[in-house]
Order: structure tokens, then sequence, then C-alpha cells
């Protein structure tokens, strides 16, 4: 009779705490690890791992499957990318609570917000809830291919409450205050990780209304921090304005952690425009309030955070323009037809972009400051490759080299917009902040910005460019790096019975082969409910991949096992 389930055999395990790794087994019965070291024990299966990495499975807590976890078995592109855990639920967006009269303005925010398409999410969602709580039932019933941990979103919790005086954002009464708090404590209670809202301008519907959640008083950002107080549990996720300063958004979110007495996070990045100084601004500040026994946390990213463009995507440099929109929606080949036309392309360049939402006019202005992405796909690009240097070197104009470059691949090329972490034109501020001890690897948005960002990939990144490919004085120990991938995201928000290989913690990891690994070029799929698109992003060298004692992946391919499930709550070992 076997002694273990599975049997991992002969890898280098990294098991997450940090330590240098060191060859053995791991032994795995239902979905424990049972025992680590030379094991002369069998299992009723075994995988042979010798010459590759075993690390824990990875864990992202910045996504936003809140709709796909609904209708999709399977969390892509995050489950192709080594993670088995995601909290979802960021930037106070996502559909619970929420009233039946409701759906439409959650749907046109997620479309805004998180260009996820109306016409995906009218088809997907089975609105089968209308309190968080029947919201988390809902994911409870479902069977997944990695974990998911859901939190309370300020904008439906806001509207929710306030009906159409929340969309409008006006001020809450004292009776609003007390019922936010009240529903933010029955979410914790009922297994929410935590309640999450933004401030970022930039966070619209499609039309260009701001989401409800921007400028709420702090009365009411201290209601839901007081909700976590009542609840004694939970963590508070927030997206400061972008276009503040650090001193004033890091002092709200001080008073705000302090009045929760939780742990706070929230989205850190060197911003391409503004102080250049801020990031470094707010890593001071977080280490004067950890110090002070105050637990904040910068969710950081480790490469630039950019936009993708291409005729087959939410955006290009013309997908704004008049004359394309009547365009916009024919299959990709017509789309190419109808631009090869030198009439169409004499009216499009002749064009400016219009549109109601200041923020998209706003990307489709800069997109002809792109670059081409490739295949492997660069994201430190030679700034002197970017469109428009190319098309001065080529004596015409940037829309007229990016609407030339579009049409090559048979209008597959995709232009890559390096944003936030590259304004020097290379990664050394990203690396700084990854490294900081106040701060998490996050934001792989993953169920979200169908069409124009795929960030999930960026735990594959990160161990290419990071660990087995850096440029000198860029190199992260393997050690280190598979820890900020699983142990220090999963304690950061509480979910401590996994991002480690030991005795007794869930049987969630990773056979890689770090000599192999490589990320793949993102492309286009039509896959989603009502035909709807998205981005998709595969890589080479994840060998096996298993979630709670059972493999879910093998060389990147769907074992069908589902064994992922809807966590409630913080988590400990045992």
């Amino acid at each position: 009779m076997a002694t273990y389930d599975l049997v991992i055999r002969g890898g280098e395990i990294h098991d997450g705490s940090g330590a240098p790794g060191f060859v053995g087994d791991v032994g795995i019965t239902g979905d424990r690890i049972m025992a680590i070291g030379v094991l002369e024990g069998d299992g009723a299966e075994e995988i042979d791992a010798r010459g590759q990495i075993v690390t824990p499975g990875f864990v992202d807590i910045h996504t936003h499957y809140d709709g796909q976890a609904t209708w999709e078995h399977r969390m892509t592109p995050s489950s192709g990318h080594g993670v088995t855990s995601v909290v979802m639920g960021n930037c106070g967006v996502g559909f619970a609570p929420c009233r039946p009269h409701q759906h439409d303005l959650l749907v046109k925010l997620m479309e805004g917000v998180e260009d996820i398409p109306e016409v995906v999410m009218t088809a997907g969602l089975p609105w089968n809830w209308e309190t968080f709580p029947e919201y988390l039932d809902a994911l409870a019933a479902r069977q997944l291919d990695i974990d998911v941990a859901a939190q309370l979103p300020h904008s439906a919790l806001r509207v929710y409450v306030m009906g159409e005086r929340g969309a409008r954002r006006e001020a809450p009464t004292a009776d609003d205050l007390a019922q936010m708090r009240e529903l933010t404590t029955e979410a914790i209670k009922a297994g929410a990780l935590g309640v999450t809202t933004s401030r970022n301008l930039l966070h619209r519907t499609r039309a260009g209304e701001l989401a409800p959640s921007l400028n709420s008083p702090e009365d009411e950002l201290l209601a839901l921090a007081h909700g976590l107080r009542d609840a004694g549990a939970g963590v508070y996720q927030l997206i400061a304005d972008i276009f503040g300063e650090a001193k004033d958004e890091f002092g709200l979110m001080r008073r705000v952690a302090e009045a929760a007495g939780r742990p706070l996070s929230f989205t850190l990045l060197q911003m391409a425009t503004g102080d250049e100084n801020g990031w470094r601004d707010y890593l001071r500040a977080l280490e004067d309030a950890n110090a002070a026994g105050v637990t904040i946390t910068g969710q950081v990213y480790p490469r630039p955070v950019g936009l993708l463009f291409g005729l087959d995507l939410s955006f290009h440099p013309f997908s704004l323009h008049p004359s394309f929109r009547p365009l916009a929606d024919l299959p990709l080949a017509d789309k190419v037809a109808a631009l090869r036309d030198p009439a169409m392309k004499a009216r499009l360049l002749a064009e400016s972009p219009a549109d109601t939402n200041p923020f998209f006019l706003q990307i489709v202005e800069a997109s002809t400051a792109s670059y081409v992405m490739g295949d492997p796909p660069v994201y430190d690009p030679d700034p002197e490759d970017r469109i428009d240097r190319q098309a001065q070197r080529l004596g015409m104009s940037p829309a007229e080299r990016a609407y030339d470059l579009l049409l090559e691949n048979d209008g597959r090329t995709i232009l890559f917009l390096p944003g936030a972490n590259y304004r020097d034109s290379n990664l050394e501020a990203a690396r700084e902040m990854c490294l900081h001890p106040n701060t998490v690897l996050g934001l792989g948005d993953g169920g979200a910005h169908y069409g124009v960002i795929c960030d999930a990939s960026f735990t594959t990144f990160f161990l290419e460019k990071f660990v087995r490919d850096a440029a000198p004085g860029m190199a992260v120990a393997l050690p280190v790096a598979i820890k900020a991938l699983t142990d220090a995201p999963a304690r950061a928000v509480g979910l401590c019975d996994r991002g480690r290989l030991a005795v007794g913690y869930k049987a969630d990891v990773n056979v890689i082969d770090l000599a192999a690994l490589r990320l793949h070029a993102p492309s286009m799929a039509r896959d989603l409910p009502a035909g709807g698109k998205r981005l998709r992003q595969e890589a080479t060298g994840y060998r096996v991949t298993v979630k709670s004692g059972v493999v879910t992946y093998r060389d990147g391919v769907p074992s069908g096992a589902l064994p992922g499930r809807l966590v409630r709550g913080a988590q400990v070992v045992g």
C-alpha cells in the first residue's frame, strides 16, 4: 500500500521561506503536505522532478476574477503561470452586493474600469445572489482550477446602500455610513478576505463617469475600516489618487489602517509623469508606519505596467477615430482589408480621436509612443525602437508608421506602451520596490482588462528577467524570488496555510524547468461568453502544477481536475 497519494521526487526544493534550496522529495496525502526530505515511502502517483525546481504554488493577491469565477472553471491566464491561489474584488469594484435593478450599473462600471465587454458580463453572470454573503455562497458552489478568495468592493457596497445617490457620488448620511460599516462586518464574518476601494480618477465607466467610490469623504473610508475592526479580521486594499501628493495620500491611508486595526495594502508604482520621487516618498512612509506598528504594505509590480494595442484589441491609435468606428466589430480579416484601402488610410490619418471618456482619449493619443512587442515579448524595450522615433528616422509621421505596423502579420501586430515602472527606460525602480521589506508582489489583474492589459504573467517574467537571465546588478536570488511569489503575498492577506512547502501546509506545488522557462507573446482569443475576446498569454517550462494535492497542469495542458474552491477568510495551518 502506498505511503502517500503523491510524491514529487528529487527536485531542488525552494520552500518559500527564503532559505537556500535543497534536493529532496515532497510527500502529499489528500490536500496537505505530509513530509519533506529524502522519503523512503512510495506514492500512489510519483513525479520525477530531478533537474527542476520545486516551489509552492504562487499567490496573486490582486486580481479581478469576480465575474470569471462564476461562469468559467479555469482562471486563466493566472493558472497557466504557476498561480494556485488568487484574491479578487480589488480596486473597489465587483458584482456584490447588488440589487436586481442595479445590475446594469455595475456591469457598465466593470466595462470601463476593468475592460470587460458588457456583452460578456450580460451573457456570463448568473446573478444568483444579491447580498455579499449570497455571492460567497454562489462561489462556494463552483469548482475551479485554483483557489479564490473574495473581497468586498466599496463601489458596489456604496450603490447597494445609497442607490442612485451613491452612483452620483453624493455625500453619505450618518445612516448610510452605519449601514456600510455593518455590511462590511457582515461580509467579513461570512468569509470576505477584506474590503477594497479606489481613489484613482482614471477609474471610470466607458462613458467617462467616475466610479462611485471616488471622492468618497474620509468618514466613509473610516466606516469601512470600523467594519473591519468590528469583525476583528480582514484586510483593507486601496488604490491611492495617482495625481495626489504622496504625503497626503499616505497620511489618509495610515489613518484608515489605524482606525481598522488591520493590515492595509495599496498600489505602489513609479509613475510615468509627475513627482519622480513619489514612489520613494511612499517607501519612506511605509518604513515609518511599520516601525510604529501600523501594518501597511505596498503592492508592487516587477515590470512596466503597460498597455497593449492592436487591431483586434480594445484600443489602437485609430480605434476612436470616427471612420474606424464602423469597422470596430468586424472580423480581423475584414478590418485589415478595409484598412489596406488607400482612401481609408488617408481618412484615418487626417482624423483625430473622439470619445466622452478622457482616459480613453489619453490612451490612444499616447499609443504612437509604443513599441512592437514581438515574440518573445520585450517589456524593457530600447527607447530608440519607439514608433515615433522610428517614424522620425523614416521621414514619416508617427501615426503613419503605426498604421503600417498594425497591418503587418495579417493585422496581428501587438504594440506595447510601457507606462508606470519605466520612467527611466529601465527596471531599476521596479526591482528596488520589489525587494523592499514593506512591499509585496501583486497587481496581476487577472480576469480583467481583457483587451488592453495581460499582466497576470508577471510570475513567469519575474523568474526569467530577475533570476535566470538577470543583467549585472539586477539579479534576485532564487530563494528570495520564490518567497516573493509565495509566502510573502499569502501572509500579507492572512492566507497562512499556503505559500510554503512544509508539513501541514496546503499541497499547492509547482515543478518548474527553470532553464526552459519561457514567456510567450500575448494573443487574442474569442472564448468568453457571447464570443467575447480576451488576451491570452502562455508559458513554457511549468512541468507540473499541483493544487490541493491534485495535478491540474502538465506542461501547460490542463488535466481536467478542478480542485480549486472558495477560501473563506484568513487561514491557518491545521
